[in-house]
């Protein structure tokens, strides 16, 4: 998701009066509300993995009075082109994947030698079809209430003080496949540890054995 907002800000150059919308798992959504160029979060009501053909259905059905001129679609999976489809969307961007010719008709394919980072490939789809100069990528940015970090950090009982602060996130969705090695991050935690740098681990639940790891 922090990745995405490279293409909504490309979008927003491309067409600064365009209306941005984002359908995302509901964890997201406090994320997107620190985005600017996002209009709306809408929920989606599905996790990953479950297809929920009917409840896709329903979804799809219930957005096709929005408006909306443009879908374009992150995943790669079949299932995630239905919504728009069925949403009735006039043009639906995105990479082949799965077997979604028909469910997109702007279909691409992709050159992972040419598009070689996922945030590249990201910020491709804002682009014309057929452009394949790499695309300028615009990092991201979240607007952060100052009152908003401070209750969070007295509700965690953190202070920055003035030592630099290194936060670390060594969680990944989707298991170790996706993740650097908790030796990795114990190293690079003690290395600034060892400066006078303070160290932050972040991650939900799900995370805390591995941020236990990397503690060691």
């Amino acid at each position: 998701m922090v990745m995405a907002q490279s293409l909504f800000k490309a979008l927003k150059r491309r067409a600064p009066e365009a209306s941005v919308e984002v359908l995302a798992p509901g964890w997201s959504k406090p994320l997107l509300a620190r985005m600017p160029e996002v209009d709306a979060a809408i929920e989606m009501p599905l996790g990953h993995g479950r297809l929920g053909l009917a409840e896709r259905w329903r979804l799809g059905r219930s957005l096709r009075n929005r408006g909306y001129s443009q879908a374009i679609l992150l995943p790669n999976s079949l299932k995630s082109a239905l919504v728009p489809f069925w949403a009735r969307i006039p043009l639906r961007t995105g990479w082949i994947g799965e077997l979604r010719y028909g469910l997109l008709n702007d279909a691409r394919r992709l050159d992972k030698q040419h598009w070689r980072m996922t945030v590249q490939r990201f910020v491709a789809l804002a682009q014309p079809a057929g452009e394949r100069e790499l695309p300028e990528i615009e990092p991201p940015a979240l607007q952060v209430d100052p009152a908003e970090r401070q209750r969070a950090l007295q509700a965690l009982g953190l202070k920055k003080g003035e030592r630099p602060l290194l936060a670390l996130c060594p969680g990944a969705e989707f298991g170790p496949s996706k993740r650097w090695p908790e030796a990795h991050y114990a190293e690079l935690a003690n290395h600034y540890l060892s400066q006078g740098w303070q160290v932050w681990l972040f991650g939900s639940d799900k995370d805390q054995p591995v941020c236990a790891r990397s503690e060691e």
